[in-house]
């Protein structure tokens, strides 16, 4: 990798580079999260759109309360494939509830989700400095559990029927990391 993309990226690995989340990006997540295949692996399933993705970026992500990074193919000349994040769940910023999507339907597949679960998490612990990490994910999605257990993620509780914003109930389980 060159400097200059070096200094882009705060983490890379084999398949996958992560770097932070630009406006410029702001089409390109709303596309993905507009995916029925994402979309519906979202508690969130409303229509999304550029205005909901700026104020998520200027109320989350500016202020500090999300680290959100784009994930990029490593050997596509590091095309945007995907989104990861990281949102602290109080003042102390040791614990975050961790969110992924690979957004890009010819992406996934790939190991790009397992790869990116090991280099964020590594990150979280030794650049932002989280000590555990959350996740919420529909027991239906059996290829999102798998690469979270690669990543280290245990199951720590059921939650039965969970109303999305659609009004669809279904089941979820919380997983954490200790990281």
């Amino acid at each position: 990798m060159s400097d200059s993309l070096e200094k882009e990226f705060v983490t890379a690995g084999k398949l996958v580079a992560l770097r932070p989340i630009t406006d410029g990006d702001t089409e390109l997540v709303v596309s993905w999260r507009n995916n029925d295949r994402v979309r519906n692996n979202f508690i969130y399933r409303e229509h999304f759109t550029n205005e909901i993705h700026t104020n998520w970026l200027r109320t989350k992500v500016d202020t500090g309360e999300v680290v959100q990074l784009i994930i990029c193919e490593a050997k596509n000349n590091f095309r945007p494939v995907g989104s990861v994040y990281f949102r602290y769940l109080d003042d102390t910023r040791t614990e975050a509830e961790y969110g992924i999507f690979i957004g890009e339907d010819d992406a996934t597949g790939k190991g790009y989700g397992n790869e990116t679960a090991a280099l964020a998490t590594d990150y979280a612990r030794d650049e932002l400095g989280i000590k555990r990490l959350i996740l919420r994910v529909f027991t239906s999605n059996i290829a999102a559990r798998k690469s979270y257990e690669y990543g280290g993620f245990v199951k720590c509780q059921d939650l039965p029927m969970v109303e999305c914003s659609d009004g669809e109930k279904s089941d979820m389980i919380l997983m954490e990391r200790i990281l």
